[in-house]
């Protein structure tokens, strides 16, 4: 993550495919013209420790058509497939080697929601560890999900939706998206509950969703305002803490009545968010442009290799052929532009303005680190 600071200004020179000369103000300073909305507080913060928790296990998945994996090479398959049937009272010989390819060993993921309580369902998400080629049509049986603490939470059990699809024949293959993950919506039901810490304690702390003092400075004197002097507090950047009814019941009504309490949100700080493996580049609202003065260009080096055959007189004794090569090099650089461009207070013309560079996305990769 790239956090643009005001009156800082670089040139970036790459060595190969092009020469790109830049000095880049971003100011992270607002600007006048962006306006702070408001937000109630359920926007900004929330509960501390009202979360979700990870669950996951180990599964098979039953019913392909011949897709599943090769046992020989999976031996974990064909244990799971004997401890399954096991539980169901048939023991398979000591010598049997059975080749289940109509099964696919599995991981088995899913959410474990806040205030999840037995008998709720919720989705999950089944992705296949083997090598099986496809889990179209497949259906998960009985797998227990399991927490961080070894604890079985949830059951999850259920037919396999996938969302690619795939042909074979004659050496030929066509597969549009994964056929390896599926996912089961309320394919599991919760059997035990997790005790959060909403109800112990005097306080209540809120956790804002991104660090900021001037946020919770803002949350607190919010909360004051409408409950009154004293029931809130900003601790750090991060954490606001509430003075909580005594009574456990009350607290419902009470954060009720806090998360839709308006609030004037602060303008983030600019931030560029650059992904340098995907070409990828975000920039929120913030990012604003001084006046700049852009230098674009190419270079490029070619090398072509032509083969010359050398022939020997035929009425020399002991004459041989040689074979040489003809190197050709060449050197071009089209011709660079230099480009003023105008402070861009709002992201629509800093986008304009760079795209009418023309430039690739590694090139604005490279503006943007600049």
């Amino acid at each position: 993550m790239i956090a643009p600071t005001p009156s800082l200004g670089r040139v970036h020179t790459p060595t190969r495919g092009w020469v790109l000369a830049l000095i880049l103000l971003l100011a992270s300073a607002w600007s006048p013209l962006l306006q702070a909305q408001t937000v109630r507080i359920k926007e900004v913060a929330a509960v501390q420790g009202v979360r979700s928790n990870q669950l996951t296990g180990f599964g098979l998945v039953v019913g392909l058509d011949g897709t599943g994996d090769q046992t020989n090479q999976m031996p974990y398959t064909a244990q799971g497939m004997n401890n399954y049937l096991q539980q169901l009272g048939l023991t398979l010989p000591a010598d049997a080697r059975a080749q289940f390819k109509n099964v696919a060993a599995v991981m088995v993921t899913a959410q474990l929601p806040a205030f999840a309580q037995p008998g709720q369902m919720i989705d999950v998400t089944v992705s296949s560890i083997g090598n099986a080629k496809s889990l179209r049509g497949g259906t998960l049986i009985a797998t227990p999900l399991k927490g961080l603490d070894g604890e079985v939470y949830a059951i999850a059990q259920g037919n396999l939706l996938v969302g690619g699809a795939g042909a074979a024949a004659g050496g030929s293959k066509v597969q549009i998206n994964h056929l390896s993950a599926g996912r089961i919506p309320a394919g599991a039901q919760v059997e035990r509950s997790v005790a959060t810490p909403f109800a112990l304690g005097s306080t209540i702390d809120l956790s804002l969703n991104a660090a900021d003092f001037q946020t919770a400075r803002r949350v607190a004197e919010a909360i004051n305002g409408r409950m009154g002097t004293g029931v809130a507090s900003a601790v750090d950047g991060r954490v606001v803490r509430l003075q909580a009814p005594a009574d456990p019941h009350a607290r419902v009504g009470f954060l009720a009545e806090i998360e839709e309490i308006p609030m004037q949100a602060v303008i983030p700080v600019a931030r560029v968010i650059v992904n340098t493996r995907t070409g990828s580049i975000v920039m929120n609202q913030a990012v604003t442009l001084a006046p700049v003065a852009v230098a674009h260009g190419n270079l490029s080096v070619s090398i072509s290799s032509t083969p010359v055959i050398s022939q020997a007189n035929p009425l020399a004794p002991g004459g041989q052929t040689v074979v040489t090569e003809r190197a050709n090099i060449q050197i071009a650089q089209d011709g660079g532009s230099l480009i003023q461009m105008d402070a861009a207070p709002q992201l629509a013309d800093l986008v304009r303005m760079l795209n009418s560079l023309g430039a690739t996305p590694q090139d604005l990769l490279a503006i943007l680190q600049a």
